[in-house]
């Protein structure tokens, strides 16, 4: 896998708007490596040969006009699977969807293809974005580029898997909780959950309203910026969008980045229990880094043992309210033989969603009930706010903080947990930076034979400050 600066996403699309290449050659070199290994990973559940080839003959035809729009030109991108897009079918995973064809694109969509993007195809997810495994999906597991019998993570796992594999150069996904995060650190990528209201959410399928945010997929940080770049902003479609300026995020090669720059090291980031070689690793960083000029400072995030169960009310509180809609009347699958309204809803309902959506609607729908508000809803929110300050105040002291992504590397898939619990609990790392809206990118991470990550948080809307550290990682060798 290369990492080197100004190779993948750069590279392509110089060498399609110099007409070195053509995009139709990029896009059908993309096609055939997916049909050749997409077999046994199962990354994409949808592939769209003869969109994608008539979309990048419209490329050629713009670059042959000289569109200066075209700084993606002809680069193939795979989209998880609850992003609209327009004339290719939109599952989130779930039986309730499965036979949606969008009439519109999400923003993030007609974005990337004014910019001469190539979506070739929609990949895997947990069902409606619920899982840490990538194997809720109606379309069966993905299976990790690195260990066919290991999972990607997810619930974004097919985006992860496709780029891990190089199926193509760089991919969309959702985190509301981790779920770009944890795959790219199981796959050995790099993924950015951007700050909340960064990336428009217009056309991305509900999971949890206050939680969602799309980012991208790469092989390096540098992809990854280059695609940020393109989709963030504000969007008038989009309530929660916000109007803060984007800042350049393309990075110059070096280490500049390093030097005098304070990194958080949060004690409650690394227990007992975290896994010692994910440990090791993340401590031989931290010392690199020092010896490269960065100062590390010990910092406290108190309310960080919290996270999971405020994000476990949070989250599915949300997912209830905003999945009533798939009720077999206005949207989605509707159950034959039902004789009454109440039934319709019942078998439709039943019959399209699978067991961990609806484990997470009946917990969504049980705090929010009357005399359970206040007790379990009104709290999480109170822990929220106080998870949100706690990174308020160590942002007054360091510019990022450094931990893991995962407590463990990618465990093997016949070996998932059947307590659900324990699955909730492979997001300990990610959900708290979810709650406080923050940015964070995950990094591949040496020292071991499984691939694991380091995750670098920084202040809100400052993705720059995290591309310009990861950079600087990537080509100072500290990586994987």
């Amino acid at each position: 896998m290369t990492r080197a600066h100004g190779t993948g996403v750069a590279r392509i699309a110089e060498s399609v708007s110099s007409q070195e290449r053509s995009a139709r050659d990029v896009v059908e070199s993309c096609l055939k490596a997916i049909s050749e290994l997409d077999g046994d990973l199962n990354a994409f559940v949808t592939v769209d040969a003869e969109g994608a080839l008539a979309r990048a003959d419209e490329v050629d035809r713009r670059i042959r006009e000289d569109d200066p729009l075209l700084t993606l030109a002809g680069v193939p991108l795979g989209v998880k699977d609850n992003i609209l897009t327009r004339g290719i079918r939109t599952t989130a995973g779930s039986r309730i969807l499965e036979n949606l064809v969008p009439p519109h694109s999400a923003t993030v969509i007609e974005r990337l293809e004014a910019a001469g993007a190539v979506v070739v195809g929609k990949t895997n997810l947990d069902e409606f974005a619920m899982g840490s495994t990538t194997d809720t999906s109606i379309f069966g597991a993905t299976r990790n580029p690195v260990d066919r019998d290991r999972t990607t993570g997810g619930s974004s796992g097919g985006s992860a898997a496709a780029v891990g594999a190089g199926l193509v150069p760089a991919a969309l996904g959702s985190d509301t909780g981790g779920s770009i995060r944890q795959p790219a650190a199981f796959t050995g990528t790099v993924g950015l959950k951007p700050t909340y209201g960064r990336v428009s959410r217009y056309g991305l399928v509900a999971f949890g309203s206050s939680l969602d945010q799309i980012g991208p997929f790469g092989r390096s940080v540098d992809d990854v910026a280059r695609i940020f770049d393109v989709i963030a902003g504000h969007d008038p479609k989009d309530s929660t969008s916000a109007r803060e300026p984007v800042p350049a995020s393309i990075v110059p090669p070096g280490t500049e980045a390093l030097r005098g720059l304070r990194v958080g090291w949060p004690a409650e980031y690394f227990p007992p229990g975290l896994d010692p070689g994910i440990e090791r690793s993340l401590a031989s960083l931290r010392d690199d880094m020092a010896s490269a000029g960065a100062e590390i400072v010990e910092i406290s995030l108190p309310h960080t043992e919290y996270a999971i169960a405020a994000y476990y009310v949070i989250a599915p509180a949300e997912a209830s309210s905003n999945l009533s809609r798939y009720d077999g009347i206005r949207y989605g699958r509707r159950a034959d033989g039902a004789e009454s309204l109440d039934e319709v809803y019942l078998k439709s309902r039943s019959e399209g969603f699978g067991d961990e959506v609806k484990r997470r609607i009946l917990l969504g729908t049980f705090v929010l009930s009357s005399g359970y508000f206040d007790a379990y809803y009104l709290q999480a929110q109170r822990v929220r706010r106080r998870i949100r300050d706690d990174f308020e105040r160590a942002f007054e002291r360091v510019d990022v903080l450094l931990t893991p992504t995962t407590p463990t590397p990618p465990f093997r898939l016949d070996e998932k947990p059947s307590d659900p619990l324990s699955l909730y609990l492979a997001d300990i790392y990610t959900v708290a930076t979810s709650l406080a809206g923050i940015p964070a990118l995950s990094l591949p991470l040496g020292g071991g034979d499984l691939p694991v990550g380091a995750q670098l948080i920084a202040p809100w809307f400052r993705e720059d400050r995290l591309f310009g550290v990861g950079a600087a990682l990537e080509q100072g060798g500290m990586l994987a």
